[in-house]
């Protein structure tokens, strides 16, 4: 069982360092951090990091740990949440000794010496207390700080429990980990405040959204319309669901517009998007996804195909 290699492979490392996807979200850095607090708390003598590029937004999760490469010698290295090399923060992740993927997208690349791969779970988080959970006969052990970051995964990636990932399992593992001692409400005032730019920037798309007659809804956020509002593209993310609950929507595009190329954010309630996605420098969930593309013309090609998914995924 992977759950069982992976501790097995743990222990047998003094240093481990922990990577996850470019661009984090809850997720990616709750699973992240949540399995560094697990493995640290269970095991003091090792060495135990967590790299990358912090995301401002999200530091009152966790903060990222600065080391050298002489760090990387004898190191075993896991990756969280990611699906593809491309995608991994922090591009020293091949100089350890050893390399695990844990992640629940769909397996695009094959990476690792070691990998975890449950496109069931929720989350990585979800994932992580799994790990736990199966290994705390064999000594892992969770802390209040693990629980606090797995639950922020969980709770980022599951839309508060709203999306279709969401199982019994989620449910259950999420019950256990608000018995730990850490401020919810605190968190969730955190996870979903947000600046008065935001807020009316979400009043512009509001206003100015497209809805298809095949349930598409279409926003392109150029340069202009960002300075105008004073949001980067890495805050727009943050805007992502502001139109979920138009009626009759099936799925949903934002075109980002950033310096020589335009990032793409997908959302569905039914049509797949990810094969859409991966055709376009992207990839990801069947109903969540992402892009990168390199024109304003293929973003037309893009809200075509999108456009026949959703006609064909019917009412």
């Amino acid at each position: 069982m992977e759950i069982k290699q992976i501790l097995e492979t743990i222990k047998a490392y003094d240093t481990i360092i922990i990577h996850r996807h470019a661009r984090p979200d809850p997720d990616a850095l709750g699973s992240q951090a949540g399995l560094k607090e697990i493995l640290a708390h269970s095991f003091p003598d090792k060495q135990i990091y967590a790299v990358g590029e912090e995301e401002p937004s999200l530091t009152f999760l966790t903060r990222m740990d600065e080391i050298e490469n002489s760090a990387y010698q004898h190191a075993l290295v896991i990756v969280c949440d990611t699906a593809n090399e491309a995608r991994i923060d922090d591009r020293r992740y091949h100089l350890g000794e050893k390399l695990i993927k844990i992640d629940h997208h769909p397996n695009v690349d094959q990476y690792g010496d070691l990998r975890w791969v449950d496109t069931n779970a929720s989350s990585v988080s979800e994932m992580i207390y799994e790990f736990y959970d199966t290994g705390k006969e064999d000594g892992l052990q969770l802390n209040d700080e693990a629980a606090r970051l797995l639950y922020a995964g969980i709770v980022g990636d599951t839309g508060r429990f709203m999306y279709p990932s969401t199982t019994k399992k989620t449910f259950q593992y999420a019950a256990e980990l608000v018995t730990y001692d850490f401020n919810r409400p605190a968190f969730y005032k955190e996870l979903y405040s947000v600046e008065d730019k935001i807020s009316r920037m979400s009043g512009y798309i509001l206003q100015q959204f497209k809805l298809l007659p095949s349930g598409l809804c279409t926003i392109k956020l150029t340069e202009e319309i960002l300075n105008k509002f004073d949001v980067t593209p890495d805050e727009s993310a943050q805007l992502v669901n502001v139109i979920g609950d138009v009626k009759g929507i099936k799925a949903w595009v934002f075109f980002i517009e950033e310096e020589e190329q335009i990032r793409v954010r997908l959302r569905s309630k039914g049509p797949v998007i990810n094969q859409i996605a991966a055709k376009h420098n992207g990839g990801g969930h069947p109903l969540a996804s992402g892009a990168t593309i390199y024109s304003w013309e293929e973003a037309d090609e893009m809200t075509e195909e999108l456009n026949d998914a959703c006609k064909s995924f019917g009412v």
